[in-house]
């Protein structure tokens, strides 16, 4: 979707339209717009790296694609000035860095141990949307260098706070699931909670840094 095109829209199931925003940046605008003027019967709001689904059930489709249509034509716009794509709060995870695969993505990279915590918990990331399981934030902005593979043979059960990396992501382990991703450490943070509102401490657009638990 490039300058004066018209976004893709397309229906997802009976009650879901589906934006195709073209990238991350794009998505993370258009989901505060929708957040901060939700049209009527927007049930649901679920950000992706280059899309939006709006699950809307009884709405008006006709009505909601032409509201869409203008959200997103706005969102692909330029922020406003003293506006960013990221404006979510900043989170901070404590993490003891104690995982089973430190020392192996150490090797892959051509790094020490403290080398890859160092590399790991300096930057700011950025939560881009979340997938896999409830909770579970797929952190961009990763350093490049810490970029390795998933695992062959995926583990049959990762523990709850389990702090991991994959490709170009970084993550949290919301709840104890089998999983693929390299474990760097642990954190004591509980990032899904769904007695609470919002369940997911981690939400689209939120900065997310990682420090060494003191």
């Amino acid at each position: 979707m490039t300058g004066g095109d018209s976004p893709a829209i397309r229906r997802a199931g009976e009650h879901g339209l589906l934006v195709e925003t073209g990238g991350l940046a794009v998505s993370h605008r258009l989901d505060a717009l929708l957040r901060a003027e939700r049209p009527p019967g927007v049930a649901e709001i679920v950000p992706g790296p280059a899309t939006v689904l709006v699950l809307a059930p009884g709405a008006d489709l006709a009505r909601l694609r032409a509201r869409l249509s203008a959200l997103a034509a706005a969102a692909r716009d330029e922020p406003a000035p003293g506006h960013h794509d990221t404006t979510g709060d900043l989170v901070t995870i404590p993490v003891v860095y104690d995982g089973e695969d430190l020392a192996e993505v150490a090797r892959l990279t051509g790094l020490t141990p403290g080398e890859v915590v160092a590399r790991h918990a300096g930057a700011e990331l950025v939560a881009g949307w979340l997938g896999f399981a409830p909770g579970f934030a797929y952190l961009t902005g990763l350093d490049p260098r810490l970029h390795v593979p998933r695992l062959q043979t995926p583990r049959t059960s990762v523990p709850a706070g389990a702090v991991a990396v994959a490709g170009p992501y970084s993550a949290v382990y919301p709840s104890a699931s089998p999983g693929g991703w390299r474990l760097l450490g642990h954190t004591a943070l509980r990032v899904w909670d769904e007695r609470a509102d919002p369940p997911s401490v981690l939400r689209p657009g939120t900065r997310v840094r990682f420090e060494v638990a003191r």
